[in-house]
């Protein structure tokens, strides 16, 4: 364990090294953020593991050609230099593979993977065979490790992340339409093979100066992760960019950090992990897709469902039996035992007194007798507007849709509950009932008691 001075020098960002490492590991989480948000709408997320395994031989070459010249073969400029080289080679080798051939994208992108990996594992062996001393370290581009990062290389990457991000910002209705609809904006006229180009060279310019830090194995988690998981905080494109950048940069920040401590631990690897850790948080807490709530929205709809059918369960028995029994107009007020409603859906004893509590600590409804209960004020103009919702929608699928009268209650139970206010303004448009805002039509078939012989005695005490 690292001792504590040590851990708050790096947390603190004191050392000069350790703020130059962790600001350029952070400005390049934050570039692959943006630019990884278009490639998962694009439905491309393995492009940037293609192209990252793309680079690997570009590596060795270089080394090995700057070693015949004369030139310090672990240039930083001279190795990324060479992996631009493969990689664009490699973002060409798919682009004509899915072009000229009947090959799928997915079977393009394994086999330039997989071409390009082993053509790069073979030269870096051939590499450590020649015996050059120089030739240590070269591993460190496969996991990554941003121990050796000098100033020069923080700014190259700085350079290559700000350039990236502005072309997003410039391009960003182009691209936005290439994510979303292609076929629409080659039909528009967009030049949408050269918009997928550009989107292949940018994602090329990020692996190529994430090598140092990430390496080719993990560049794809920094391009992937953050834009997965800033999905689940909103469905719209510009505050997702906005959040993976985000994500991106405190994930390559953290990762950075925590390979300072330990520096046995590959820098590619927590910055993966730290990426994970937010890809968790945000995939259980995310506001617009998380886990957590998503699970509360649906209990709130079930349970606002429960209640709705309570009340529109006690509405029509009341309606029905005031018709029965002549009651007169004012239904509303009569009482209905538990065992009635219990009979109108199919309801288990305990879910029914749970969602009659629920409903009575709303102040929807209240016990009247002994195991009787009535809809309250508050309760009678919510019953109303659910059974006018579901009546409306009722008269409108069998005017509409010409379903039959006696088949469209379950329909109707389907949709009524997230019927909007415009929605409900244009059925009434529709079915010509603009003048009757608070009445309620007519039931189109007819309510029928739970069972003939085993219907309950209504009270007939008023509330």
């Amino acid at each position: 364990m690292p001792a504590f001075d040590t851990a708050l020098r790096v947390l603190t960002l004191q050392d000069y090294n350790t703020r130059l490492v962790v600001l350029a590991a952070a400005l390049l989480g934050l570039a692959a953020g943006v630019i990884g948000t278009f490639m998962l709408l694009r439905k491309r997320a393995l492009l940037g593991d293609a192209l990252s395994h793309a680079t690997l031989p570009g590596v060795g070459l270089a080394f090995v050609l700057a070693n015949l010249v004369g030139v310090a073969g672990k240039s930083l400029p001279v190795l990324l230099t060479g992996a631009a080289v493969t990689g664009v080679l490699g973002a060409g080798a798919i682009l004509m593979i899915r072009r000229y051939t009947r090959l799928k994208e997915d079977a393009a992108l394994g086999i330039t993977l997989s071409v390009f990996f082993g053509a790069g594992v073979a030269l870096l062996g051939v590499i450590q065979q020649m015996g050059a001393s120089s030739a240590a370290g070269l591993e460190t581009y496969i996991y990554g490790s941003t121990a050796s990062m000098t100033a020069i290389d923080a700014w190259f990457i700085a350079g290559a992340a700000g350039l990236v991000v502005i072309a997003c910002a410039i391009l960003f209705k182009e691209f936005r339409l290439l994510c979303f609809d292609a076929g629409f904006a080659q039909g528009q006229g967009w030049p949408v093979g050269v918009l997928d180009v550009v989107l292949a060279g940018l994602v090329v310019t990020i692996v190529v100066v994430g090598l140092q830090a990430v390496g080719v194995i993990l560049i794809i988690a920094m391009l992937i992760v953050p834009a997965a998981a800033a999905r689940f905080w909103s469905d719209r494109l510009a505050p997702i960019i906005c959040v993976a950048a985000l994500i991106g940069a405190f994930s390559a920040a953290v990762g950075a950090m925590v390979s300072a401590l330990f520096p046995r631990l590959p820098s590619g690897a927590m910055i993966v992990l730290a990426a994970l850790i937010m890809f968790s948080l945000s995939m259980l807490c995310g506001a617009a897709r998380g886990v957590a709530p998503h699970w509360l929205r649906h209990r709130r709809l079930n349970r606002r469902m429960d209640t709705q059918h309570l009340l529109r369960a006690m509405y029509e028995a009341q309606e029905l039996y005031a018709t029965r029994d002549s009651f007169g107009a004012t239904p509303l007020a009569c009482n209905i035992e538990f065992d009635d409603l219990l009979r109108r859906r199919s309801w288990a004893p305990s879910s029914l007194r749970r969602i009659v509590r629920r409903a009575e600590r709303s102040g929807l409804v209240r016990p009247a007798e002994s195991d009787c209960w009535v809809l309250t004020a508050l309760g009678r103009i919510h019953a109303v507007r659910v059974v006018r919702n579901h009546r409306l929608w009722e008269v409108y699928l069998i005017t509409y849709a010409d379903l039959a009268p006696s088949h469209v209650d379950r329909d109707a139970d389907r949709i009524e509950h997230v019927l909007s206010p415009e929605m409900i303004a244009e059925l009434e448009s529709l079915l010509e009932r603009d003048d009757q805002h608070l009445a309620v039509p007519a039931s189109p078939h007819e309510i029928q008691a739970p069972s003939t012989d085993t219907v309950a005695p209504m009270s007939r005490t008023r509330a």
